[in-house]
């Protein structure tokens, strides 16, 4: 068999898997033991034989499709990863099959200046300038992964704070101000960087979990006043329980008086500067110091594509300080190597994938596509609260809606949860907001309608009755 023919017969079940998807046939979430799964892909056998190719490639790519949760059955409203486009999923093969590892230019030249390319996109779009005759002009880095984006991030806002940590350690108290609905790589990142995560210290919020300006700058001179150097403030766009955005523009006002860095994890949100009306809700994000933006969740680009982006290029050039002579000399470079602004030795053509996601859409397809899934957010959360058993916890901003029932003794729980995923028809996730338990919804696809919400709504009642 050739290449050709074994593409194609990849192609066919993928066709397949996602007709099945759109339309909403079988369950959309499957999950037998791995033991099953094992056995059902035949793993044993070709790990022993070999052979993987013409009939059994067929084979094993529907066992494993069977497997996996169905991202294109808009049924599915549960983690925030979009479904990719076709051109994207394109960009995930040729890359397969290149194969370049373009943290160093001459590894991967094209792929190399497509990351350039992107991430100067991506600067624009939140308003910074690429303009690299300016000193300290704006810079950035693609990475695998929200959590390895903040790490990076916060690598450059100690380069900042504590220029000689890299080499000797924290010579300084260094402190990281952040809201208590940060996500958890956050508190990962901090103890990575060997400053425990009691370093992290909470940043008075209001009753929905968005930082209290005012409330900032009063803990910023309490941390000065105890000899704690504050190394960043860390601000949401937005949350990911409840997808609320923290004020930036005015968090950006006191970080700006305090002289301290302010980082903004938009992951999720930042995407809504794509859109004229919804650009409101990251108001202020070009006057952050540092921010990630995930383009595997709102720029439809297959997992895992995560930018760094920072105001001043060089504290992301002295995040990591070191040296191996097999790769950092001098050396004539018709591109960049981004090696220095990484975690990653070798990194995948992230951009590759990103970029034919936006290519395949184009501006105007992306921004269509936000818009029409916060629109359709706010629509569910209008039916949600016209139902008299049901309740929505906060009016949302994006698209994120937390629900729960408001009758019977288990309006939420874990166990309700297990029920949903064991029947298979909808996938939600669960969350604690305001003190309470709710059903999670993300919406992702385009094709979820209000049908599919209300079969939902139907489903959890259906499942809190088995429960009671």
């Amino acid at each position: 068999m050739t290449l050709k023919d074994d593409a194609r017969t990849v192609a066919q079940a993928l066709e397949d898997y996602d007709r099945k998807g759109l339309a909403r046939e079988g369950i959309a979430l499957r999950q037998p033991p791995s033991s099953q799964l094992i056995q059902s892909m035949d793993l044993q056998r070709f790990a022993t034989e070999g052979g993987l190719t013409g009939d059994a490639l067929r084979t094993f790519v529907e066992a494993y499709l069977d497997g996996t949760i169905k991202l294109r059955d808009p049924r599915v409203m549960g983690h925030q990863t979009a479904h990719t486009n076709d051109a994207a999923a394109l960009g995930c093969f040729i890359d397969g099959y290149a194969s370049n590892p373009m943290a160093i230019n001459e590894m991967g030249p094209a792929a190399n200046a497509i990351e350039q390319f992107y991430l100067d996109w991506m600067l624009q779009k939140i308003g910074w300038s690429v303009d690299r005759s300016q000193t300290g002009h704006p810079g950035g880095v693609l990475t695998h992964g929200g959590s390895l984006a903040n790490l990076t991030a916060l690598c450059a806002a100690r380069s900042a704070a504590d220029p000689d940590a890299w080499m000797s350690g924290p010579s300084r108290d260094l402190v990281v101000l952040a809201p208590p609905a940060s996500h958890y790589s956050l508190a990962r990142a901090v103890g990575i960087l060997g400053l425990g995560e009691n370093a992290i210290v909470d940043i008075p919020v209001d009753e929905c979990g968005r930082i209290i300006p005012s409330e900032l700058a009063v803990q910023i001179e309490t941390q000065r006043a105890a000899g704690k150097v504050i190394m960043a403030v860390i601000a949401n766009a937005c949350q990911t329980a409840a997808g609320l955005f923290d004020p930036l523009r005015d968090i950006a006002d006191v970080c700006r008086k305090a002289g301290t860095w302010f980082h903004v994890d938009g992951a999720h949100g930042a995407a809504a500067s794509l859109s004229p009306d919804l650009a409101h809700l990251v108001d202020g994000i070009d006057l952050a110091d540092s921010l990630i933006w995930d383009s595997h969740k709102m720029l439809r680009t297959p997992c895992l594509c995560a930018a760094v982006l920072v105001r001043d290029h060089r504290h992301l050039d002295a995040a990591f300080n070191q040296e191996a002579s097999y790769i950092f000399h001098e050396k004539e470079n018709p591109g960049f190597d981004f090696l220095g602004r990484t975690v990653e030795c070798t990194k995948s053509a992230l951009a590759l994938k990103a970029f034919m996601a936006l290519a395949y859409e184009g501006e105007a397809g992306l921004c269509g596509y936000v818009e029409a899934l916060v629109a359709r957010t706010l629509e569910a959360a209008r039916l949600v609260a016209n139902q008299p058993d049901f309740e929505i916890a906060v009016q949302p901003e994006f698209n994120i809606l937390c629900l729960r029932l408001t009758k019977g003794q288990q309006t939420c729980s874990l166990e309700l949860r297990k029920r949903l995923l064991a029947r298979g028809r909808y996938y939600t996730t669960y969350v604690e907001f305001l003190g309470q338990s709710w059903i999670r919804l993300t919406l992702m696809q385009a094709e979820t309608n209000m049908d599919d919400i209300r079969g939902l709504l139907d489903e959890i009642r259906l499942v809190a009755r088995q429960e009671a």
